[in-house]
């Protein structure tokens, strides 16, 4: 869905996510009506199925009585966005209140994330480089930042420490996405090709010109069971990069120990 700059209005795409002079019309057909059946589009079928026709037909109306509400397919993505986020936290101080400090916060932060992307995959499809700015989307951005403040981190740290734990989250969501469609588009799963290919890679493989990748490549597919396992590259790097917070906390604001024993 990207969008066409030459027709693109951000001004009209922000009244429309908050809302602004919104109104149903007569046949009960509403910008949230629209941007709710989007979403079990997506959710059912996947980001590329979601077109204004296809919503239409899903709401039992016409194409072109969507366009009153909503002026095409990209503004169209960015509602389904925000309006996806909707509800993630019961209240703006839900991860500021998790016990522990800021490091069970961001750990509660990322598994609500993680889960998000489990409820809506398309959402990983539906990523851009620009914000969406709308009032979910602004919602869950406070909430996820109010549990560093008082750490020693400046502004510019805090956003960026919760835009490296975000942005983990979002790539092992996505390569656990990955994992899940080429399983269902090849027929077979992680342990069946790894038992129909490792007798093979065992044959050509040179163990002595590949000594350590032999070695941990040997390790890690006995215990996956698999190439990879995304599940886990999301637990560990997110331990470790509550490791890398810690010390930059430490060096900032040594007296701030709250999290060092979570």
């Amino acid at each position: 869905m990207a969008k066409k700059e030459n027709s693109f209005d951000p001004a009209r795409l922000l009244g429309l996510l908050w809302r602004v002079a919104a109104k149903p019309s007569r046949t009960g057909l509403s910008v949230d009506a629209i941007v709710d059946a989007a979403i079990e589009l997506a959710d059912a079928h996947g980001l590329e199925h979601v077109s204004m026709r296809n919503v239409a037909e899903h709401l039992g109306v016409g194409a072109m009585s969507l366009y009153t509400h909503v002026p095409g397919r990209e503004e169209l993505a960015d509602l389904m966005i925000d309006r996806s986020l909707a509800g993630l936290y019961s209240h703006v101080d839900e991860p500021s209140s998790v016990p522990g400090g800021w490091r069970p916060a961001l750990r509660f932060i990322a598994e609500r994330n993680w889960a998000l992307y489990q409820r809506h995959p398309w959402l990983l499809d539906a990523d851009g480089p620009r914000p969406v700015l709308g009032p979910h989307t602004n919602d869950k951005y406070e909430a996820e930042l109010r549990p560093l403040v008082g750490t020693g981190l400046s502004d510019i740290e805090i956003d960026s420490v919760l835009t490296l734990v975000l942005t983990h989250v979002s790539g092992t969501a996505r390569a656990l996405a990955g994992v899940a469609r080429v399983k269902e588009q090849s027929g077979m799963t992680d342990a069946q090709w790894w038992a129909a290919t490792a007798p093979i890679i065992e044959r050509v493989m040179d163990r002595e010109r590949f000594p350590v990748s032999s070695r941990v490549g040997t390790a890690a597919a006995a215990s996956y069971d698999a190439a990879s396992d995304p599940v886990h590259a999301y637990r560990f790097g997110l331990e470790c990069i509550l490791d890398g917070v810690e010390t930059l906390i430490s060096r900032t604001h040594p007296t701030d120990r709250s999290a060092a024993s979570e």
